[in-house]
C-alpha cells in the first residue's frame, strides 16, 4: 500500500523548504493547531465569561452530579492541586456546589448548580476543547504514532513533563 504524501499549505509551496520532512512544513502544522486551540478557548471565554477549563469541568460535573474532586481530575486529567483550584473558584462564582458525601463524611460530591448550566447554554462545544476531540476521533493506530514521535520532540526540546497535567486552555 502506498503512503499518502501530506498536502503541503499553498503559503508554503513557493517556500524553498517544501518538502514533506522540512521542520518548517511541521512547525506551521504545530502552529495550525496551537492557533485553532486557542481561537476556540478565546470563543468559549468570550461567550461564557469564564474560562475553557471551567467549561470543561462544570461539563464533567454535570454529566456525573456528585462526582468528587479526584475523579474530576482525573475524567479531565488533570493534577490534583490544578482541579483543586478549579472546584474552589466555581464554587466560589457560585456555579457549581459542594456537598458532603452519605457514604464518606470526608468526600465532597459535585453539583452544577442552575448558574452553571446557563453558562453551559451559552457555549459551544466541544467543552473539552477542540485538540482532545480531534484526537479522540483518530484511529488508535495513529494515536500510537503521534505519541511516539512527540515525545522524541518532547525530549529535544527538554520540556518538563508535569506541564502535561496543565489544561490547554490555561496555557
Amino acid at each position: 500500500m502506498r503512503e499518502k504524501k501530506p498536502v503541503i499549505p499553498s503559503s508554503l509551496k513557493k517556500s524553498p523548504v517544501n518538502s514533506p520532512a522540512s521542520s518548517t512544513l511541521v512547525l506551521r502544522r504545530f502552529r495550525v493547531v496551537f492557533n485553532a486551540v486557542r481561537t476556540h478557548f478565546q470563543q468559549v471565554e468570550k461567550l461564557a465569561g469564564i474560562g475553557g477549563a471551567q467549561v470543561w469541568a462544570l461539563s464533567v460535573v454535570k454529566d456525573r452530579p456528585g462526582i468528587g474532586v479526584t475523579d474530576l481530575g482525573l475524567a479531565m486529567d488533570i493534577h490534583q492541586s490544578t482541579t483543586s483550584n478549579l472546584v474552589k473558584s466555581l464554587v466560589k462564582r457560585g456555579l457549581i456546589e459542594t456537598n458532603k458525601s452519605e457514604t464518606d463524611r470526608r468526600s465532597v460530591e459535585l453539583t452544577i448548580s442552575k448558574a452553571g448550566l446557563e453558562i453551559l447554554k451559552r457555549v459551544p462545544g466541544p467543552y473539552e476543547g477542540v485538540l482532545p476531540m480531534a484526537l479522540s476521533a483518530l484511529p488508535e493506530k495513529t494515536l500510537i504514532r503521534l505519541d511516539k514521535d512527540l515525545a522524541q520532540v518532547v525530549a529535544a526540546i527538554q520540556a518538563d513533563e508535569s506541564a502535561g497535567g496543565i489544561p490547554l486552555a490555561n496555557l
